[in-house]
């Protein structure tokens, strides 16, 4: 079954950089195109709903919330199928769980701010980022 397994989150201080890794396995032979096709980053701090932070296609075509455009930069290795998330001049509001998912449904568009939880079918356990 496909897994998602996040990593490189941490406690940095304000104005520091992380680089978040998504890896995604378990893809049955034919699937990969339609599972990692589009895939997003999410982040939820205690409290608070669940947010859509940035996505990338495929094709490279990257979509970020404007909380944090300018500061994180979202790209793939479609040929390890994995996702990054570089975060720079972290902010203590980018304090959160983060989250990637993959295999958007279709009908849905990524979600930018407030997300459901219902858009990608597979979803990471999450990493956790504190900045203080």
């Amino acid at each position: 079954h496909v897994q998602l397994v996040e990593s490189g989150g941490g406690s940095v201080q304000p104005g520091s950089s992380l680089n978040l890794s998504c890896v995604v396995s378990g893809i049955r032979s034919g699937t990969a195109d339609e599972i990692i096709n589009c895939m997003g980053w999410f982040r939820q701090a205690p409290g608070e709903e669940r947010e859509g932070v940035a996505h990338i296609f495929t094709t490279g075509n990257a979509y970020y919330a404007a909380s944090v455009e300018g500061r994180f930069t979202v790209s793939r290795d479609n040929a390890n199928n994995t996702v990054y998330l570089q975060m720079d001049s972290l902010k203590p509001e980018d304090t959160a769980m983060y989250y990637c998912a993959a295999d958007l449904v279709p009908g849905h568009a990524p979600p930018i701010g407030t997300s459901t939880g219902y858009e990608y079918r597979h979803w990471g356990q999450g990493t956790q980022v504190t900045v203080s």
